[in-house]
């Protein structure tokens, strides 16, 4: 099955990272696009797409992290949030009561294993046991927010551009994929920002240049 791509904005915002995330098997976003993107997206990933607000707010990609197995949601989310979650996915969740609420940015996970901040080691085993995969405490280009510095499908996994090759060489052997480093959205090294990706394809910002989406190509599929 020939990998897919498509470039898109949320409501005028590039950085649709921020919006959402995508397995291979469902995509959670925190709004509703228009209808054309909508109908482009299902295309592009092939999976069911959900949405939900986390905290009251269409920031999903921020607050929330999952793989197939699992959902990891903050303290701050709404009960109807909560209640809602679980109608609509057959899935475990857990809620991490810890002070850093942006779990979107401290968790890099796909379906094989997961590498959280430490500043979420005491939930390693919650985690792992909502995941259903192996996790480890680490940073990328030294810094904590792990999930917002690099995004994975079941393929492949792009880090922010200052990884170190140890940090990368983890990465590789946790979430059992290739690893490399590039930007998304102009240069930015932030990944998680400018893509929604699995193992069918890519949706990245409008802002991405020709030679990053040819980084994703080479890295995702």
């Amino acid at each position: 099955m020939p990998f897919k791509f498509l470039r898109a904005k949320f409501n005028g915002d590039p950085n649709i990272g921020l919006y959402g995330f995508a397995t291979d098997d469902y995509c959670l976003l925190g709004l509703e696009p228009n209808k054309k993107i909508l109908r482009q997206i299902k295309k592009i990933l092939k999976t069911d797409i959900k949405f939900s607000t986390i905290a009251g707010t269409e920031l999903s990609g921020i607050f929330v992290a999952g793989n197939k197995n699992g959902i990891i949601l903050p303290k701050i989310i709404e009960k109807y949030e909560l209640k809602n979650l679980k109608k609509m996915f057959d899935l475990n969740f857990e809620i991490i009561k810890s002070r850093q609420t942006a779990l979107g940015n401290l968790i890099l996970c796909n379906d094989k294993g997961c590498l959280i901040s430490g500043k979420l080691r005491r939930f390693k085993k919650k985690i792992s046991d909502v995941l259903d995969c192996e996790v480890e405490a680490g940073t990328i280009a030294n810094l904590d927010i792990v999930g917002s510095a690099a995004t994975s499908n079941n393929i492949g996994c792009l880090c922010h551009r200052e990884a170190t090759e140890e940090e990368m060489e983890k990465i590789e052997e946790l979430l059992k994929v290739k690893v490399d480093v590039g930007t998304a959205g102009y240069g930015s090294p932030f990944i998680r920002s400018g893509i929604i990706v699995n193992s069918k394809g890519v949706v990245f910002s409008e802002l991405s240049t020709g030679p990053e989406i040819g980084r994703f190509e080479e890295v995702f599929s």
